[in-house]
């Protein structure tokens, strides 16, 4: 009779990990196709700067330091209003907030096209009129992505979250393989075009997306659970209970974000290997320009393939840790990686093919570490901590974006040669690696496999 009751108890148990495995794959089939488009867009009006400075720099005669300086301006924006961003977001919730960012973020973006006519407008130098949009640009986009891993935090218990942040996160690699790909095109095929450069249409027309999904978020995102008309009641009871279950000791209040030491070593994790990743978006079209290739569309084909090659990596490096439940080694290797292939594509820089495969290299490192990285956050916070903390360590470690694009300026400005940066920035990477390695055991005890 124990034997047949055991046996029965554990089809039943079976059973209802069916079910809540069922549960998990409709809320990610509901919610995180829109967060994935929402973040293509995002990191497509984000990056394509560094497309645009191909051009933009001899039509507005703007110098290298100009660029770095405007392309680095954004971060503080989006210093100063990413943790009030991401508590507006808790408050008032994530629908319209994350629709009010996109919506904001793609008229400024659209508005760097006109830097000239604005300068005359308000009478300042295009100079001036180039830093004060990338700096509203900055605090448009405060609150977006912070304000998506507060909002999965909302659905998903801490070890079902590296596989939907792999998947949030696949929009990066493909938003840079797709958006070179499109960037370059648009600048080719549009110059010209009723008196307009090339690059001025392409960032009129790569913000249109981010418009169109506003929308989309308006309409069909649910700001909680309890507001899912597509879940049942059982299916609601269980995402929430296994809510309160995953966040039981976790830090709930802002006392506990600002005097916590693993929060504040996450920050120097995201600043130190952000500033290599940064580095690398930002100046990947000018190093491979460097190499002799002048077509925009070429180089835009060419930047295409380490960023197609990191979706490859990512997605298998999140499958590995969401299967084995491992998180620290599975976000140090990359960081590693990350590194050793700037410092390869640096000391290649005159070897097209030696230096792209080497490119490629780190932006699969780069990448695989940013979906682990980003369930680290959740093992530690919730509620109102959640959103100022997550808000924090995403707000100090976009810092790095000002130090990853001035780094490599100010190499090419001491030395003649802007590769000298990117040694530097794969050092930082090896520094990221290091802290990795220095995250308690006890921080990812509850970060197991289920």
């Amino acid at each position: 009779m124990e034997s047949i009751s055991q046996r029965s108890l554990e089809r039943e148990g079976s059973a209802e990990l069916t079910s809540e495995d069922r549960t998990y794959r409709k809320v990610i089939l509901r919610i995180l196709p829109i967060l994935l488009f929402c973040y293509m867009a995002a990191y497509l009006d984000r990056v394509n700067i560094g497309f645009a400075k191909l051009d933009m720099l001899n039509d507005l005669q703007f110098s290298n330091t100009v660029y770095a300086l405007g392309a680095s301006i954004f971060f503080w924006g989006y210093f100063l209003f990413e943790v009030p961003s991401n508590l507006f977001l808790h408050r008032f919730g994530a629908r319209l907030w994350i629709a009010r960012i996109m919506i904001s973020w793609s008229i400024v973006s659209m508005g760097v096209a006109f830097t000239v006519p604005l300068a005359k407008f308000f009478h300042i130098e295009p100079e001036t009129m180039f830093y004060v949009l990338r700096f509203l640009l900055g605090i448009c986009e405060a609150g977006f992505f912070p304000g998506v891993i507060l909002y999965l935090n909302y659905w998903f218990p801490t070890h079902r979250q590296s596989r939907v942040m792999a998947g949030f996160l696949m929009a990066m690699p493909i938003s840079l393989t797709l958006g070179g790909i499109l960037s370059g095109w648009l600048m080719e095929s549009m110059k010209g075009v009723h008196g307009m450069a090339g690059w001025q249409w392409m960032l009129i027309i790569e913000g249109i997306p981010s418009l169109i999904m506003a929308v989309v978020v308006v309409t069909l995102l649910v700001d909680k659970i309890d507001n899912a008309k597509w879940l049942t009641a059982a299916e609601k009871h269980m995402l929430k209970n296994n809510l309160d279950q995953d966040n039981k000791s976790k830090a709930s209040s802002l006392r506990d974000v600002i005097f916590n030491g693993r929060v504040w070593l996450l920050v120097a994790i995201l600043l130190t290997f952000n500033t290599g990743f940064y580095g690398l978006a930002f100046w990947m079209p000018t190093i491979i320009k460097s190499t002799g290739i002048s077509n925009t569309l070429d180089i835009g084909l060419l930047t295409a393939i380490p960023y197609a090659t990191a979706i490859v990596a990512m997605t298998l490096n999140a499958w590995h840790s969401n299967k084995t439940g491992e998180r620290r080694w599975h976000a140090a290797v990359p960081a590693f990686i990350g590194g050793m292939g700037l410092i390869g594509s640096a000391f290649f820089a005159h070897n097209l093919p030696v230096s792209i495969f080497f490119l490629s290299v780190s932006a699969s490192g780069l990448l695989s570490l940013m979906p682990i990285f980003w369930t680290l956050p959740g093992t530690v916070l919730s509620g109102v901590a959640a959103a100022a903390g997550i808000g924090m360590i995403n707000a100090i470690g976009n810092l790095s974006g000002f130090t990853g694009s001035m780094i490599t300026a100010t190499a090419e400005t001491l030395t003649g040669d802007m590769n000298n940066g990117t040694y530097v920035l794969g050092g930082c990477l090896l520094v990221s690696c290091v802290l990795i390695l220095l995250i308690p055991k006890a921080m990812l005890a509850k970060d197991s496999k289920a």
